[in-house]
C-alpha cells in the first residue's frame, strides 16, 4: 500500500515539475462558442503567415486607430534563440511596446472574442492577444520571449505539446486558462494531423517572479 507520505512527494514532485505552467483558477470559457466565432472570423480574415513557416497569427487587439499595428514585424514581436553549435544567442526580430495594445480588432466586435477580451483585460494587465495557428506536423523554434504568455486552446490534438526547458505539456481545448513562463527557453509543436489553434495574449506582470 502506498503512503500517504509518498503520495505528497509525487503530488508535490508534479507541482514543481510542471511550475512555469499556470493554469488560472476559477476561469473557463465556453470553447464551442470560439470555435463557431472562428469560423465566421475566417469568412472575412485570413491568417497572417508572419513569414514563418508552419505558424500564422490573426490579431485580436491593436493600437488604437493604427491598422499597421497589426502588421508585418509588429504582429511578431522580439524573441531570443540559439540558432547553431556556438551556442550564442541572437536577437530577433524588433520590440513591440505592448502596453499600447487596448483596442479590439474592429472585425471582433460584438463576437465572443470581445467577450473573452474584456473578461481577459479585466483579470490580467495585457499585451498583444493573437489567435495563433499551428500547422500540422511542425514545430517553432528553439527561443525566449520578453513576457509570459496566456493561452486559451481552441483546436488542439495530443500531439500538440509545449515544451519548457526539459519539460513537455499537452494543454487541452476546455476552456481552461494556462499562463506559460516563456522567459525560459522553449517551443511549441504540433505532432497530429489537424491545425492547432489557440487564443494567446502577452501577459505583462509576470506571475512566475
Amino acid at each position: 500500500m502506498i503512503s500517504t507520505e509518498t503520495i505528497k512527494n509525487v503530488e508535490n514532485l508534479n507541482k514543481n515539475l510542471f511550475r512555469d505552467f499556470y493554469t488560472i483558477p476559477n476561469l473557463k470559457f465556453d470553447v464551442d462558442k470560439l470555435r463557431s466565432e472562428l469560423d465566421k472570423i475566417l469568412k472575412i480574415k485570413n491568417f497572417n503567415s508572419l513569414g514563418i513557416k508552419n505558424f500564422a497569427a490573426i490579431p485580436l487587439n491593436q493600437i488604437p486607430g493604427d491598422k499597421s499595428s497589426t502588421e508585418g514585424h509588429n504582429v511578431r514581436g522580439a524573441y531570443w534563440t540559439i540558432p547553431d553549435e556556438t551556442g550564442k544567442e541572437a536577437k530577433r526580430d524588433k520590440p513591440i511596446n505592448e502596453s499600447r495594445y487596448t483596442e479590439l480588432v474592429p472585425e471582433f466586435k460584438g463576437t465572443y472574442f470581445e467577450e473573452v477580451f474584456k473578461i481577459l483585460r479585466k483579470n490580467f494587465k495585457l499585451g498583444r492577444v493573437r489567435i495563433l495557428l499551428k500547422e500540422p506536423r511542425s514545430t517553432l523554434s528553439w527561443h525566449r520571449d520578453p513576457e509570459p504568455r496566456l493561452h486559451i486552446p481552441i483546436i488542439t490534438n495530443k500531439g500538440c505539446r509545449m515544451v519548457i526547458e526539459d519539460v513537455s505539456k499537452h494543454m487541452p481545448a476546455d476552456g481552461t486558462v494556462t499562463i506559460t513562463n516563456n522567459t525560459k527557453y522553449h517551443n511549441f509543436f504540433n505532432g497530429g494531423e489537424q491545425n492547432r489553434i489557440h487564443l494567446v495574449a502577452c501577459v505583462l506582470e509576470n506571475p512566475f517572479n
